[in-house]
């Protein structure tokens, strides 16, 4: 029973992270031109 004292805290920890992540990436235009990229692959340099 003592475990779920620290394993709670930590797994809202690691999900606050990880929507923190998220929120970055979507706040810096990683996802606002996914055609783009998705082409990308097929051009020579």
């Amino acid at each position: 029973m003592d475990i779920l004292y620290l394993l709670v805290p930590l797994s809202v920890v690691l999900a606050l992270l990880i929507l923190g992540a998220l929120a970055w990436a979507i706040f810096k235009g990683q996802f606002d031109d996914l055609e783009r990229e998705g082409g990308r692959i097929f051009e020579n340099d």
